[in-house]
């Protein structure tokens, strides 16, 4: 099942709910990073207006380690 069309800012306030934080910003992208005690995973988002393709959403949560399901129970 594929998530809906998702917003940048959905996207990140999502990502930081999960514990990422805000590493730096450059341009319109913002660059996040979890340090846990397992692992460290990093990850970044372009903050455009419209929406995240399928392909790029896939590609961040791959980055993230989170699975479609984490991120709709985050959206909520």
């Amino acid at each position: 099942m594929i998530l809906k069309q998702v917003k940048p800012k959905e996207l990140l306030r999502t990502l930081l709910k999960a514990g990422f934080i805000v590493k730096r910003k450059k341009g319109s992208h913002v660059f996040l990073e979890l340090n846990s005690q397992k692992e460290k995973r990093a990850t970044s988002v372009s903050m455009h207006p419209g929406t995240i393709p399928k392909g790029t959403l896939k590609a961040i949560f791959k980055q993230t380690g989170l699975s479609e399901n984490d991120i709709k129970k985050l959206l909520k």
